[in-house]
């Protein structure tokens, strides 16, 4: 395919560009300004239908592809991914208004990725279990099928690589449903996977309403995982669902991170890491660090320090060099999170930066510190899911540890202190699916990216990444 970005794209099936059309159509808009940016075609129920069908002949040539093949298709991607990457990173910025820079980042994060799937595609393994001699008994590890897989807008490009690379790796058939605001990066990235030779009814993408999208796709007898990033609300719907069709699932769903501060931490090191994390990608990302719980030796000079740097931060168009962090997705969040920071000033809590829009076209909200926040308070309970920090204090160990459990979410929590034996004592005990010690790193090709809890089940990256899309059969021969 030779077609560049337009405004009239947005849909691809079975390796065909759809036109608008008759169809319903939703305007792709640019969070730093509010223009439209394009216009999606939306599928219908004629091409959800087309899309299993594709699907489902694709499953039976893929997964009778040698898995060196299949490798090959990935490591490939993966060079058209570090190849494109600017035009990629444009694309996330000008959909979703990240800075340029992280978007490059996180396009490196993806290639990373489909390296580390490449080489675990070789290496999914069986076992031959001892028997007496002339017998045989086999443990098979096999493609679940084809796998419906929807993600959320906050990582256009890594969120579609890291439900695309492990079921291909596997031997998977997919549709992937990616955001209807980011549009433009998923169908790049895809187009990088079509450029490295997968067949196109390997890998179907498709734009639509949410609701018949969902539908018609987990209750086809055709699908046989569902793997799902987003929300808690939505997550749940997701798997009633599947239930009817017993589907294999992955959910990967909203956190609401912990953070412990102990006194002996790098009081400064802690705090440039933190509020540089804090508000990457204004906040908008399921593991940020959001409830900042701070020993109360080092509290006055952490709110204080981390409400200075907050300050400095440069917020402003993803695409103008320096920009620390940019607008906020859509339209919606700078509502939510103006009546978030309303409802902790109501009850007592004190804003020490920001708490405010920023002025100007787009949808900005300024990065916002907010110190003594009553447990109360509606942001301390609900995932924000933007830029804002929310401190409190605590005294002893098991306070810390107890205020970090507190909620149904078990996603991602961080941890910052010098003590090593009570580093070992966090590790066990904090309920999360992952935990960073005096670091913010939580993504690693090699290691599982998953939660517990309402934060969902399931692994996505890593070996656990393949495992989530294999079944497992025993074959006894006699």
């Amino acid at each position: 395919m030779t077609h560049d970005y337009d405004p009239q794209l947005g849909l691809y099936i079975g390796g065909e560009w759809l036109s608008e059309g008759g169809r319903d159509t939703q305007d792709v808009l640019n969070p730093t300004t509010g223009a439209v940016l394009a216009v999606l075609p939306l599928a219908t129920a004629d091409d959800l239908d087309r899309a299993l069908e594709a699907a489902q002949r694709g499953f039976l040539a893929w997964r009778a592809t040698a898995p060196e093949a299949r490798a090959a298709v990935l490591t490939r991607t993966a060079a058209l991914i570090r190849e494109r990457i600017d035009r990629l990173a444009r694309l996330a910025t000008l959909e979703q208004g990240k800075p340029f820079a992280e978007a490059r980042g996180e396009a490196l994060a993806a290639a990373a990725m489909l390296d580390f799937h490449a080489g675990e595609a070789v290496r999914i393994y069986g076992r031959v279990l001892p028997r007496p001699s002339g017998m045989r008994s086999l443990v098979l590890q096999q493609p679940v099928g084809l796998v419906a897989a929807f993600c959320a807008w906050n990582f256009p490009i890594l969120n579609v690589v890291r439900k695309l690379s492990p079921a291909l790796a596997s031997g998977c058939s997919i549709i992937l449903k990616p955001s209807e605001e980011t549009p433009g990066s998923a169908v790049e990235t895809i187009r990088c996977f079509q450029d490295a030779g997968l067949p196109g009814d390997v890998a179907q993408c498709v734009f639509g309403v949410p609701d018949l999208v969902s539908r018609q796709l987990l209750t086809s007898s055709i699908t046989r995982k569902l793997s799902f990033t987003g929300s808690v609300s939505v997550g749940k719907h997701l798997l009633r669902l599947a239930a009817d069709t017993v589907m294999k699932t992955t959910m990967e769903l909203g956190g609401h991170g912990p953070v412990l501060v102990f006194d002996d931490c790098d009081l400064d090191k802690s705090l440039d890491t933190l509020v540089a994390h804090k508000f990457r990608n204004a906040g908008q990302v399921c593991v940020s660090p959001t409830r900042f719980y701070v020993q109360q030796g080092i509290y006055d000079r952490f709110a204080s320090g981390f409400a200075e740097r907050t300050k400095r931060l440069k917020v402003g168009d993803g695409l103008e060099a320096g920009t620390q962090m940019g607008p906020m997705a859509n339209p919606r969040r700078p509502d939510a999170i103006a009546a978030m920071v309303e409802d902790a000033r109501s009850i007592g809590a004190r804003v020490l930066a920001g708490g405010d829009r920023a002025e100007g076209a787009g949808f900005f909200y300024n990065p916002t510190v907010i110190a003594d926040v009553p447990l109360s308070a509606q942001a301390m309970n609900e995932e924000p899911f933007g830029p804002i920090a929310l401190i409190a204090p605590f005294a002893t160990l098991e306070e810390g540890i107890e205020q970090a459990n507190r909620l149904p979410f078990g996603l991602a929590a961080y941890c910052f202190t010098e003590n090593g034996r009570r580093q070992n004592m966090l590790g066990d005990a904090i309920e999360a699916g992952m935990v960073a010690i005096n670091s913010v790193r939580l993504t690693w090709p090699d290691s599982p990216f998953g939660g517990m809890k309402d934060s969902g089940y399931g692994s996505e990256d890593g070996p656990e990444g393949i495992a989530a899309h294999m079944i497992t059969k025993s074959v006894h021969i006699a």
